[in-house]
């Protein structure tokens, strides 16, 4: 005998009031390693509160103001959420004008080859192609915003003459960046650079020669320690510059003397950037996931001691960001702690041949080129497959992000790597511990309100009504 049809309600009985049921809002409690204080977070929109470890059931219950705080924004923070990671428009090209370094450091993302024997793109192309990126940023950036191109490389000042040049005659159109190993930054350079209010980056792994040199060297395997320095003395005063510093395996128990370093040669702000493990090279000297997390997060103790201690702050650029992914989505300032990442979507790379990708990590992966910007609309470039694998690449797509609570502040799955180190788009990224604990840091310094002392003295303070806690 067979059965009528069953009855099928879409809606669970309590019709939306109770959490996680299905139909209602999902909070996830997190442990945040705090006395005092646990985490819940929903992780589709990036709302979170902190609550008191004696009051979370009271916080759960029917009725609560914090479930009446949610009711009333989640669809706002959905909306802001869905627009931050789906509507953005480039802003920002790394411009490659050189496929040459002068350096051989170990962990570099792209190829050996590329980086010995490659070519510089010639004054006149730099030039067509800066002509090119202002008409498409004519019709897609809003005055009185400029667009930013930032001279990256391999390293943009072995063609300096051509670049000084680009600078020249674009600096109405465009804000100017440049990320260099410090090793060519000569005094000349150096006021040409300040004198047009260039961002200035450099690279440097350790306090002392004896272990920055051990990762960045030149190609008759000399240190480059020096150099840096000098350069790093040339440009004190300036607001514009900052130092990176890549953590690998070779320099990981010194990052505590680092900022203690940065901070005594008055480096405005530093990066300290977890290696990505794009390429083999860089796989030799990957650090343990806890071990880089327990080392970087006692760097962060150590400036917010020293500004304790002087009232001068030492903003570690990436933990910010982190910082504000969580206090204001919307404020954050690089886009690779979040998926889709920015590549293809805030910014795209110009190789010197005129190629191109999503993001420089992709510069010496072919399969990823989206087109030529002296042959392809741009516009069309960013539509296309190689483009779209990296543009439409949703966390929720991966295991085991998509049950990860975290998942909008993270940092872990950079689809470069992932896809040569682990073998695919949907597969997450080397340091997924690393980036947790990070978070789990972050929400710890904002119960203790401490979050200012990590932050640039400039973010933006109109953003505080968006925060998204309650």
């Amino acid at each position: 005998m067979s059965l009528p049809p069953a009855v099928v309600n879409p809606a669970a009985p309590s019709r939306g009031r109770w959490i996680n049921t299905g139909n209602g809002p999902l909070l996830q409690p997190i442990d945040i390693g705090h006395r005092d204080y646990v985490a819940l977070l929903q992780p589709d929109t990036a709302f979170w509160s902190l609550i008191p470890r004696n009051q979370l059931a009271d916080a759960l219950a029917p009725g609560s103001r914090l479930l009446n705080a949610l009711h009333g924004k989640a669809r706002r923070f959905a909306a802001e959420m869905h627009t931050l990671r789906f509507d953005l428009k480039p802003s920002a090209v790394y411009f490659n004008p050189t496929e040459r370094c002068n350096l051989n450091c170990t962990y570099c993302y792209l190829p050996q080859a590329m980086r010995h024997d490659g070519r510089h793109m010639s004054r006149a192309d730099i030039f067509r192609a800066l002509k090119i990126l202002k008409s498409y940023f004519a019709r897609t950036v809003p005055k009185p915003t400029k667009p930013q191109i930032v001279f990256h490389g391999a390293e943009p000042l072995l063609n300096a003459p051509a670049m000084f040049a680009a600078i020249d005659a674009f600096a109405d159109d465009f804000r100017f960046g440049v990320q260099t190993n410090g090793t060519l930054l000569d005094d000349a350079a150096v006021e040409f650079l300040t004198r047009h209010g260039a961002s200035i980056g450099l690279s440097l792994d350790a306090p002392t020669a004896a272990i920055a040199d051990r990762t960045r060297k030149t190609w008759g395997n000399r240190g480059v320690y020096q150099p840096v320095l000098q350069a790093m003395e040339r440009l004190k005063g300036y607001p514009g510059w900052s130092v990176i510093c890549t953590i690998s395996s070779e320099n990981l128990r010194h990052l505590t003397r680092l900022v203690e370093f940065f901070h005594q040669h008055r480096v405005p702000t530093c990066l300290l950037n977890i290696l990505r493990c794009t390429l083999p090279s860089a796989r030799g000297v990957r650090p343990a996931d806890h071990h880089a997390a327990r080392y970087f997060l006692a760097a962060l103790d150590r400036t917010y001691e020293l500004y304790r201690q002087s009232g001068r702050k030492l903003p570690v650029a990436n933990f910010a960001n982190i910082l504000l992914a969580i206090l204001a989505p919307t404020a954050r300032r690089m886009m690779c702690d979040i998926s889709p990442c920015g590549g293809g979507r805030c910014f795209f790379a110009l190789a010197a041949n005129g190629d191109l990708f999503p993001c420089s990590e992709f510069i010496g992966l072919p399969r990823f080129r989206g087109g030529n910007i002296f042959t392809d609309r741009i516009d069309r470039v960013l539509e296309s497959e190689p483009f779209k694998q990296v543009t439409t690449r949703r966390v929720e797509d991966l295991d085991p992000c998509r049950r990860c609570a975290i998942r909008h502040f993270c940092g872990a799955p950079c689809p470069a790597e992932a896809h040569e180190m682990n073998g695919a788009m949907n597969r997450p990224g080397a340091f997924c511990e690393f980036y947790e604990e990070q978070v789990r840091y972050a929400l710890r310094v904002i119960a203790d309100d401490k979050a200012d002392a990590y932050l640039w003295d400039d973010w933006d303070q109109g953003l505080r009504d968006s925060f998204h806690f309650s």
